[in-house]
């Protein structure tokens, strides 16, 4: 087991990876307020590891009152009508201040299950255990929280940091193919957005990576986590630095929004925005067409898109990117590379040039 820790001052944490996490309630229960504990996982996690948690917490602690609410798998179901069911479950089960609720499942039920501990009573302890790849390296660690709006992605929630977060990298063994690779487009996005030799890394590792190997799959996580912990904690709320990891989300969010949420993975959409965003920086300047060659090679190999679907157009991207969280007053601001490696922020104004890179990507049939 690797650990690391967050530091946020009394609210810090620690991020724990490694096997058979899901089996040592001795990580967990230090980290519960009181006697109470929802589980909340969803209708594909639960079936394969929730009795597994439950038997490890309640033979290690008999007295401790676990009740479960179970939510329906997918993006498509990350809004309010179902978050309420996370809170008609505390309430009609009677759970307190002291209460605990445990997100057990990706990047969905953690983001859901933080919102839902943010609001009731006006705040609870919560505990992530993420079982993808996507929500291990990413979601899990930082504190960001909330649901969908039908006009654009996450727009509702709240900043609510864990207690703990541990990722038990034998639940990988389930993945899908398609999640493990959506799950490698967040981790590709933090050697380009600000460790260059963790990028080299991983293109010297990328085939082992996408056959699951355990250490190397081990080590991109812990690494990953490290670097968002540690913008985290100098950049706790996004003011600053935070922005940077939203590197491809900009296009990101525009293409789940326009496609519907889940018909896209978010991996996916992410990596299809960073190649728009390595080549929006190209045309600017920054990046050469090698470098741009290099970062879709990478995403290729981690079996990612880099071609917008062909149900976008121009004036969808636009309309939806108009209402990202990042904008200011509306100031377009994206996350472009200024070189591979170091991601900046960006109060863009050359209109033409967003619309000349969309419109290429948009008619684009092959690679570079």
């Amino acid at each position: 087991m690797q650990s690391l820790n967050l530091d946020l001052g009394e609210r810090s944490y620690s991020i724990h990876i490694g096997p058979q996490l899901l089996e040592k309630p001795n990580l967990i229960l230090p980290q519960l307020s009181g006697k109470q504990l929802l589980i909340v996982s969803n209708t594909t996690v639960a079936p394969l590891y929730l009795e597994k948690l439950k038997a490890s917490l309640s033979q290690a602690k008999p007295d401790l009152i676990i009740k479960t609410c179970i939510l329906p798998d997918g993006e498509a179901y990350k809004n309010l009508e179902n978050l309420q069911k996370v809170w008609d479950t505390l309430l009609k089960e009677g759970f307190n201040r002291k209460a605990t609720l445990l997100a057990l499942g990706g990047g969905v039920v953690g983001d859901m299950t933080g919102f839902a501990a943010a609001c009731y009573q006006r705040g609870v302890n919560f505990i992530q255990m993420p079982t993808t790849l996507l929500s291990q390296v990413d979601s899990s660690v930082g504190g960001k929280t909330g649901v969908n709006h039908p006009l654009g992605k996450n727009m509702l929630g709240a900043f609510w940091q864990p207690r703990l977060v541990l990722a038990d990298t034998d639940v990988l063994k389930t993945l899908p193919s398609r999640e493990l690779a959506a799950g490698m487009a967040e981790v590709i996005k933090y050697g380009l957005l600000g460790d260059l030799a963790f990028l080299e890394w991983l293109e010297a590792n990328i085939a082992g990576l996408m056959s699951g190997a355990s250490q190397l799959v081990s080590e991109a996580i812990a690494r990953s986590c490290q670097c968002k912990a540690d913008i985290v904690a100098e950049d706790e709320r996004e003011g600053g630095k935070r922005a940077l990891l939203n590197l491809g989300h900009t296009f990101g969010h525009a293409i789940e929004t326009e496609m519907g949420y889940g018909q896209w993975l978010h991996g996916e959409a992410v990596a299809c925005g960073m190649w728009l965003a390595a080549d929006l920086s190209r045309r600017l300047g920054w990046l050469t067409l090698a470098d741009v060659k290099r970062v879709e090679k990478i995403l290729l190999a981690a079996n990612l898109p880099v071609k917008p679907p062909k149900e976008m157009t121009l004036a969808s991207f636009l309309q939806h990117m108009a209402v990202d969280k990042k904008n200011v007053d509306g100031q377009l601001r994206l996350i472009l590379l200024r070189q591979l490696g170091q991601a900046e922020l960006v109060e863009f104004n050359e209109l033409p040039l967003l619309e000349e890179c969309l419109t290429d990507a948009l008619t684009k049939t092959h690679s570079l």
